[in-house]
């Protein structure tokens, strides 16, 4: 069906902000942060973040009703010459009479079950959840007092980020929130260029500002992302704030710093600790918590970091026709990225009608499995001296996922920890080895890595005494015999205690 205006809710006047920008200025006042980096830089990423390591990030909106290429189909649909383009016309008919508004009365979320997801995210092993509470088409997943267009008076017409919230609570997670508006600036400007509904006054409050790309926002703009961010913390205590790009823009810094004062100041009145991510240098160094998309880091980073990706290599949201990665990729990409000191979030895309799609329910439940078996390795752990060994080469930075690497058993990612039955150092093995033998050469005694005699060796989820040597190349592991999950086995050393000399009395005579 096609959407009149007749069909909509009453518009909202979001015109004069100056009562809601007074509230905003009131909160950064009371502390006990300001709204400048001086301040926002004493700002520490909490524990249960550090020790979490691995989240769910979900993209969901109206982008998954056409289901074609990609999340930005609400952009490339007006794009003239694109292939969303062309595939619109030929499947919907012209962008006039036929515009991405219409598909939201099939975004119906009418098999959405909360607590099925939620208990899937748990069995994954996710800690934390982060759905996208409005993307850069615009249309809120959540319940806004500053635009018609959201699924509270559209679509599902019911709170779905609400509900969500509520199910990921009562599995004992975190939840979070993703904010992806900054790009609507430009986002929809293909069908300014053309007879396009983008043209419309009617749909102006949805498909504006549809600016150029080369244009900074004005304050209005500006003052509207700031607010709708602002709305989204008042009303669901997000504990994790994600920002997507384009924030890195200079018209956006003063605004990020009242974001950050408010957000961390009314945490400080929650009695919560909570995270910021960013991209690129949108945020001062050591103010957020930094974010690589579809990436890794070269090495071992001093500060936590954390880096995004999905289980599919197509798209962030549901498609036809997805590029899967495996679980064996993603778990490797778990463990290299806990190595260098960083936590991972996981997409997946869930269906207009509500549903997670099967092979994407697989692939959770894949990953919870080894988890469940080998997370000692993963959960609360700290980098090692060196992140890893193995001759297979990764690439690093944004946005190297689209083939991964052909892991063998020789490469190996380490972490460590240490509690209160004492210290731990914990080999991940990114492939079974064919002989049954874990060779780890980094914990040889001519490496000079291990600088504490080893207790004892052990195989995560066996409880069976493994035989192993140590030489100067290496530390040879024979497995146990046991059912293989989808990665790689991981060997725990436990080490003796650090012994302290005695002093020898220089004072007394």
């Amino acid at each position: 069906m096609t959407i009149t205006p007749s069909d909509l809710p009453d518009p909202v006047d979001t015109s004069d902000n100056t009562a809601a920008l007074a509230g905003v200025k009131r909160v950064i006042e009371a502390g006990p942060y300001e709204a400048s980096w001086e301040s926002l830089q004493r700002y520490r990423a909490p524990l249960w973040y550090h020790d979490g390591k691995f989240g769910i990030f979900l993209h969901w909106g109206v982008f998954s009703v056409p289901a074609f290429e990609d999340e930005w189909y609400s952009r490339n649909m007006y794009l003239q010459g694109s292939k969303p383009f062309e595939h619109h016309v030929a499947t919907y008919g012209s962008q006039r009479s036929f515009g991405y508004k219409d598909f939201i009365p099939s975004f119906t979320m009418d098999k959405f079950q909360p607590d099925d997801w939620a208990a899937l995210f748990k069995e994954a092993g996710a800690q934390f959840v982060v759905p996208v509470a409005e993307h850069h088409d615009g249309f809120a997943l959540y319940d806004t007092d500053r635009s018609r267009w959201s699924v509270t008076q559209m679509g599902p017409c019911q709170d779905v980020f609400r509900n969500l919230g509520d199910a990921v609570d009562r599995a004992w997670m975190v939840m979070g929130a993703s904010s992806h508006r900054a790009e609507h600036w430009f986002f929809m400007n293909g069908g300014s260029r053309f007879d396009s509904d983008v043209r419309d006054p009617a749909y102006a409050d949805f498909y504006g500002p549809a600016q150029r790309e080369e244009i900074a926002p004005n304050e209005r703009f500006l003052e509207d992302w700031l607010l709708r961010c602002v709305e989204i913390v008042d009303k669901y205590r997000p504990q994790i704030f994600y920002f997507d790009w384009w924030i890195e823009s200079a018209a956006f810094e003063p605004y990020l710093r009242r974001f950050a004062a408010y957000y961390y100041n009314r945490a400080a009145e929650w009695g919560r600790e909570v995270v910021i991510n960013f991209k690129w240098n949108a945020f001062a160094p050591g103010s957020a918590v930094y974010d690589i998309e579809r990436g890794a880091m070269g090495g071992i980073r001093d500060e936590v970091w954390q880096s995004d990706t999905s289980v599919s290599r197509t798209a962030w949201s549901w498609v036809e026709g997805h590029d899967y990665k495996n679980a064996h990729e993603l778990i490797a990409e778990l463990a290299d990225t806990v190595s260098k000191n960083g936590v991972l979030l996981l997409n997946v895309g869930p269906k207009p009608d509500g549903t997670i799609p099967e092979e994407e329910r697989r692939l959770l439940q894949a990953i919870g499995e080894w988890l469940t078996r080998n997370g000692e390795a993963i959960y609360g752990s700290r980098p090692w001296t060196i992140p890893g060994e193995g001759p297979t080469e990764l690439a690093v930075g944004s946005f190297v996922d689209s083939t991964s690497p052909e892991y063998t058993a020789a490469d190996i990612r380490f972490t460590t920890r240490t509690d209160v039955t004492g210290d731990y150092v914990y080999a991940t093995l990114l492939a079974h080895p064919e002989d049954g033998v874990a060779r780890i050469r980094s914990f040889g005694s001519g490496a000079g890595l291990l600088t504490r005699p080893v207790r004892e060796v052990r195989v995560l989820g066996s409880d069976d005494e493994v035989e192993w040597r140590r030489s100067a190349e290496s530390l040879d592991v024979t497995l146990p015999t046991q059912e293989q999950t989808a990665a790689g086995p991981v060997v725990r050393l436990y080490l003796e205690d650090e012994t302290r000399p005695p002093r020898v009395d220089f004072l007394h005579g």
